[in-house]
C-alpha cells in the first residue's frame, strides 16, 4: 500500500511538472492560436489559389496577410526584448529604494511599480499581471505622465518577500506575443478584508478568583445578585419583603467570585477557507477586544508576540501560498500559556478542516480554559441547482465559490456541538453582516 501511494504521488508530481513545462513552452512560443490559424490559412490559400489557380486577387490578399503577420511578429519580439531589458535595469537600479507593498484585500491599491508606455513600434501593447502571490487581480492605469501604473486588488491575505510578474508584449491584432516572467525581491503584505465587522464582543476571559480553600468548591461570594424567580430556585432565596410590596417574586443569589484575566492568549488556526477567521482576528487585534495585556500567534508564526504590527503580520502570513502550515497551537501554548489559569481564545473557520482532530486532542489534554471564535461569510442552506441553471444562468465556478464561502446551519450546529463540550464558550461572527451569534445561532 505504501509503494502504491508513493507511485501515485510520483505520477501526480510528474504530471504537475509536465504541465508546468508545457505552459512554459507555450509561453515562449511567440505565435498565438489566432496567429497560427491565420498563418495556416494564408499559406494554404496562397499555395492552392494564388499559385495553383493563379488568382491574382487571392494572391495579393494572402501576401498582405503574411506581410502583416510577419510585421506583427517582428514588432512584438523586438519590443518585448527591449522592454524586458528595460524592466530588468529598472528593478536592479531600485533595489535599495523599493518600498514594501502593504495593501488590504478587496480594495484597489497602487504598488508603486510603473513603466513608460511603449512607443517603439506601432500596433504593439504591453500588459502584465502578478502571478505570485496568487489571488491578485492586476490592473494597469495610464497616468498623466503617459506611464503605465500598476494597481492590484488582492482577493486573499498573504505575506511574501518575492513578487513575480508575467509580462506580455503583443500586437493589437492578436497574432503574436512575447512573454516572460520577472522576479522582484520586495515585501508584499496583504491584510484580510474586514467587510462589515467593526466591533466584537469583549473577548476577555473570566477565571475564578484566588483564595479558594477547597479546589473542588464553588467560587461564590456574598448573595448580591438579584433576578426574577424561576422554577427550581430555592424558597429560602426568595425576597419575601419585596414580594409583599410589589407582588413580584425575586431571588437573591451568591455573587460569582470572578475577575477579568490580566493576560489573554489568542491563536489563529489556518485552513482552506479561513479568510473570515483571519479578518475577525485582525478586528480583534485592532479594536482592542483582547484587552490591554495579550499574546497572539498563528499557524506559520507560532512565536507569541504582544506587538500589534507583528501580530498583523502573523495574521497575513498564516495563509501559505505553496502549501498549508502545520498545526502550531501546542507549541504556542507551551511558550505562552504555561501558567495556570490562562485563557486561550482560538480563531477558526466555520468548516471541518484538518485542524479539528488536533484541536480536540489539545482541548482534552491541556488544563487551561479555551474559547473558540468561529468566523463565517454567511449562512445558507444548500440549494439544488439544475443543469439548465448551471449552463444558462450562472457560471459553475461562481456557484462553487459561493457555496464554499457559505455554511449551512445544520453543519454549523454539528461543529458547535463537537466544540461546545470541550470549551468554555463559543462565539460565531459573520463577516458578511458583522453580526455575532451564540452556540445556538442566536444573535448576541
Amino acid at each position: 500500500m505504501t509503494k502504491l501511494n508513493s507511485l501515485l504521488f510520483n505520477i501526480f508530481k510528474n504530471r504537475i511538472n509536465f504541465l508546468a513545462l508545457f505552459r512554459l513552452l507555450v509561453g515562449l512560443f511567440p505565435v498565438t492560436l489566432q496567429g497560427l490559424i491565420t498563418l495556416t490559412l494564408a499559406t494554404l490559400t496562397l499555395s492552392v489559389y494564388g499559385y495553383g489557380s493563379m488568382d491574382l486577387v487571392v494572391f495579393a490578399i494572402a501576401i498582405c496577410a503574411l506581410a502583416i503577420f510577419i510585421f506583427s511578429l517582428f514588432c512584438s519580439i523586438i519590443s518585448g526584448i527591449i522592454v524586458q531589458r528595460k524592466v530588468q535595469k529598472l528593478l536592479e537600479g531600485q533595489v535599495s529604494s523599493l518600498a514594501n507593498i502593504e495593501v488590504e484585500a478587496g480594495f484597489p491599491n497602487e504598488t508603486g511599480f510603473s513603466l513608460p508606455a511603449i512607443n517603439y513600434f506601432p500596433l504593439v501593447k504591453l500588459s502584465w499581471e502578478i502571478s505570485f502571490p496568487d489571488f491578485i487581480e492586476t490592473g494597469i492605469r495610464v497616468s498623466d505622465n503617459n506611464e503605465l501604473v500598476e494597481e492590484i486588488i488582492p482577493q486573499k491575505r498573504c505575506k511574501t518577500n518575492l513578487v513575480i510578474r508575467q509580462f506580455t508584449v503583443a500586437d493589437v491584432l492578436g497574432f503574436s506575443r512575447y512573454s516572460w516572467r520577472q522576479k522582484q525581491k520586495v515585501g508584499c503584505l496583504a491584510l484580510p478584508q474586514k467587510n462589515t465587522v467593526k466591533q466584537l464582543p469583549l473577548l476577555r476571559s473570566l477565571t475564578a478568583e484566588d483564595g479558594i480553600p477547597n479546589l473542588s468548591g464553588d467560587p461564590e461570594g456574598d448573595r448580591m445578585e438579584i433576578r426574577p424567580y424561576v422554577p427550581g430556585d430555592s424558597v429560602r432565596n426568595i425576597m419575601w419583603k419585596v414580594y409583599a410590596r410589589n407582588r413580584q417574586l425575586n431571588v437573591r443569589l451568591a455573587e460569582k467570585s470572578v475577575y477579568h484575566s490580566k493576560r489573554i492568549v489568542a491563536y489563529l488556526l489556518s485552513s482552506k477557507n479561513d479568510e473570515a477567521a483571519a479578518a475577525v482576528a485582525r478586528v480583534a487585534l485592532e479594536s482592542g477586544a483582547l484587552g490591554e495585556n495579550w499574546l497572539f500567534a498563528a499557524d506559520g508564526s507560532p512565536e507569541p508576540t504582544d506587538n500589534i504590527v507583528r501580530a498583523l503580520q502573523a495574521v497575513a502570513a498564516s495563509r501559505r501560498i505553496d502549501k498549508t502550515h502545520g498545526y502550531g497551537l501546542d507549541q504556542f501554548l507551551e511558550q505562552a500559556a504555561g501558567q495556570a489559569g490562562t485563557h486561550c481564545i482560538i480563531f477558526v473557520a466555520a468548516e471541518r478542516a484538518a485542524w479539528l482532530p488536533a484541536l480536540k486532542k489539545t482541548l482534552a489534554h491541556y488544563n487551561g480554559q479555551f474559547s473558540v471564535v468561529i468566523a463565517t461569510d454567511g449562512f445558507a442552506d444548500p440549494k439544488i441547482t439544475s443543469i439548465w441553471q448551471k449552463l444558462l444562468l450562472r457560471n459553475t465556478d461562481d456557484i462553487a465559490a459561493e457555496s464554499s464561502s457559505l455554511n449551512s446551519r445544520s453543519e454549523m450546529l454539528k461543529l458547535l456541538t463537537e466544540l461546545k463540550q470541550l470549551v468554555e464558550s463559543t462565539v460565531i461572527v459573520d463577516r458578511k453582516t458583522g453580526l455575532s451569534f451564540d452556540h445556538q445561532l442566536r444573535k448576541v
